[in-house]
């Protein structure tokens, strides 16, 4: 038999719901070379401009910067953390209240109300996970104080989630001065608020949208029709996944996605259920199953609702999966990009889980993050696997992104979801 028949064979079996944990291990800590197969604008490729600089290749409407200069979760990348920077404050510089308001509410730079509430109607929403700043200038602290603040927090606060803005370039010392005597100048008594859901501490809690699964308030219900055709469509090859799993999809694929991510020793590397589909489609089918198209995401909500109300059992105690989340979670606590941020940051209860990031409010890791997903993205009109929710999130944090089937963004999915074992899938999601 040939080689290629047995990995034909091993992958129907593991598409099946039969699949194992693999008992070879990866040599050493190295990670298979991996081609992508995610769509182009989530492969992480870059394009050369005429005046020879590079720009990252990403989704319509995303920033196309090229954050080459920091750190990202690729295993390979060689960037070191930030040095920590102590500066001392420009005697020239004399700071503009007006202006330091204006850069502390700019999206364009934080903005620094996505953390810090501060007075003013026209601050909204702001967010919770740093302190309020409504009375800073009355505390008596130092210009040079707070300007070290702002350029590099870490000389004083070692485990601050505050980016250090003017050692990664983000302020310039000219706007820091801004910013400086802008704080200065916050001083009580306060006015009452008209709103309490104006301030992040006193502002309701959300309580979700409704039932996932009511296709009435989720569209993404709807692309398991298109998933059902396809299951039944003769690929390429001439086969369908119906000549193959004859059950269908309720029958056949009942239990296979609360196994998923695993370790698939045919390739010797974690892969999603999306992953999976990348490779077991055109070898099978003959479908082009491309992560993050819409075949893809199709494919997998029909696959992932036939377990709705299965709890997740994804494998953590295999030789492979316990090294796998060893590397996820140094990925989860890792700082990365121009801001300088992990995951932990946000998802964690001893820093921003459970306060809110503007108007949104972080989740904390351990209540499970994945098990919604793919989920509709309301403010986006579209249906979004785990990947492509990375991808977004390290964007605007200054990190250039990774393919969205790079086995990096597979074992941290991995360490996440292994938050969600034993709680039960509900796929589509919706969420803002």
């Amino acid at each position: 038999m040939t080689r290629l028949v047995l990995r034909l064979i091993a992958l129907a079996v593991l598409a099946g719901g039969c699949a194992t944990a693999a008992t070879d291990a990866p040599r050493g800590s190295s990670v298979p070379k991996w081609e992508s197969r995610a769509v182009a604008p989530a492969r992480g490729e870059f394009r050369i401009l005429p005046d020879g600089r590079r720009e990252q290749i990403r989704y319509k409407g995303w920033t196309t910067q090229d954050f080459g200069t920091f750190r990202t979760y690729a295993y390979g990348d060689g960037h070191p953390e930030p040095p920590v920077a102590r500066v001392a404050m420009p005697t020239s510089l004399a700071g503009d209240p007006a202006r330091g308001r204006a850069l502390f509410l700019s999206r364009a730079k934080g903005p620094c109300a996505g953390c810090h509430l501060i007075p003013g109607d026209d601050v909204w929403p702001a967010g919770g996970v740093g302190p309020d700043l409504s009375t800073i200038g009355d505390r008596g602290l130092s210009d040079q104080y707070l300007y070290q603040q702002i350029y590099d927090p870490r000389l004083i606060f070692p485990n601050t989630t505050m980016p250090p803005w003017g050692g990664a370039g983000v302020f310039t010392p000219e706007e820091i001065a801004h910013l400086v005597a802008f704080l200065q100048s916050l001083k009580g008594p306060l006015p009452p608020e008209k709103d309490p859901e104006r301030s992040p501490f006193t502002r309701s809690k959300p309580v979700g949208f409704g039932d996932n699964l009511d296709p009435t308030n989720n569209p993404a219900v709807l692309l398991a029709d298109d998933g059902e055709a396809l299951w039944s469509a003769k690929g390429p090859a001439g086969r369908a996944c119906a000549d193959c799993h004859r059950e269908g999809p309720a029958g056949a694929m009942k239990g296979v996605a609360t196994r998923y991510p695993t370790y698939v020793s045919a390739y010797r590397r974690v892969m999603s259920l999306e992953d999976f589909l990348t490779v077991h489609g055109p070898e099978t089918t003959g479908h082009l199953l491309s992560a993050q198209s819409v075949d893809n995401l199709a494919l997998t909500i029909l696959i992932k609702m036939a377990s709705n109300g299965l709890p997740v059992q994804v494998d953590v105690t295999s030789p492979q999966a316990r090294a796998a989340l060893a590397r996820g979670r140094a990925s989860f606590e890792k700082r990365v990009g121009q801001r300088n941020h992990a995951c932990a940051d946000c998802h964690t209860p001893d820093k921003g889980a459970n306060k809110f990031l503007g108007g949104r409010l972080l989740v904390d890791v351990s209540a499970g993050l994945t098990r919604h997903f793919p989920t509709w993205r309301t403010d986006r009109g579209e249906a979004w696997d785990m990947r492509k929710r990375f991808q977004w999130c390290m964007t605007p944090l200054g990190t250039n992104m990774l393919a969205a089937d790079a086995v990096e963004y597979a074992e941290l999915e991995l360490y996440l979801t292994s938050f969600d074992n034993g709680r039960p899938m509900n796929v589509p999601g919706i969420r803002h």
